[in-house]
């Protein structure tokens, strides 16, 4: 009998010691930016690793690619790591969503009522979009997009109007990264690419001829913060039968006017 109770003893320690073991890298790192709080706002290698649980030199191995991505930075007085800037920018970008995602929704079914066509919201994540909200048309022939698919920015219509008023540099990273095309209509030239960015510029809004989906047009303005940056872009996307070059007119001061009242929301004011 006190066998077996000592069995279920050392049974019961080895499952609670089990997490500690299983603790994969990624897990290590996420629970290495978990340990900093308001009181704990710089760390060292011995207070993590006991924290954690684990080798010091399994910490430091984590802190030193974390800090080599941005996520963590380093005192040079003490030798002690701090959250970095990378951090913020990553929350950052999860308010900004929020944000103007909450703004957006109202209008969106707005436009989406108006148009009767399919309409998204996207980010600019790098090289790519992000749609982080959508509403299908209730046309049996629709553009579909599901929350977090991502597409190479110069072939939407959201990530040209995006892109059309980043600084030049993050164009031409884009441009040296190679274009690959998602259809044989995909604007993979770096000059037919700046002059299509161009005349974004000078239109205000994007039209997309199938450069994303053949068979599919869309046209999307841009959704500026309080210091006039954009930081988004509504579309409106839709087979080429029916989005024909008038309807897009049609459809164009419609979603300009969209994209400046979520704008406004959020705090831009036009000169």
């Amino acid at each position: 009998m006190k066998n077996r109770k000592k069995s279920s003893r050392h049974v019961r320690s080895s499952t609670q010691k089990k997490p500690r073991q299983k603790l994969s890298s990624v897990g290590t790192a996420i629970a290495l930016l978990k340990s900093f709080s308001e009181s704990d706002y710089e760390l060292g290698i011995t207070q993590l690793a006991k924290s954690l649980g684990v080798a010091k030199s399994t910490v430091f191995r984590v802190a030193t690619t974390l800090l080599s991505e941005g996520l963590l930075e380093q005192n040079q007085e003490n030798g002690r790591y701090r959250l970095g800037i990378g951090v913020f920018r990553l929350g950052s970008l999860v308010r900004r969503r929020m944000d103007v995602s909450a703004e957006a929704r109202p209008h969106l079914f707005a436009l989406r009522e108006s148009t009767g066509e399919t309409v998204h919201l996207a980010l600019l994540d790098g090289e790519q979009i992000i749609y982080v909200y959508n509403l299908e048309s209730n046309h049996a022939i629709r553009m579909r997009s599901d929350l977090g698919v991502t597409k190479p920015a110069f072939c939407t219509a959201e990530g040209l109007v995006m892109l059309a008023f980043q600084p030049s540099d993050a164009v031409d990273r884009i441009i040296a990264g190679g274009l690959k095309g998602r259809t044989p209509k995909s604007p993979t030239g770096p000059r037919k690419l700046k002059a299509l960015l161009d005349n974004v510029r000078a239109a205000g809004y994007a039209i997309e001829n199938e450069f994303s989906e053949e068979g599919m047009r869309a046209i999307a303005a841009p959704i500026r913060n309080n210091l006039g940056d954009v930081i988004a872009a509504i579309g409106v996307a839709g087979p080429t039968q029916r989005l024909s070059d008038s309807v897009l007119a049609e459809f164009a001061p419609k979603v300009v006017d969209t994209a400046l009242t979520i704008s406004s929301r959020i705090g831009y004011r036009p000169h």
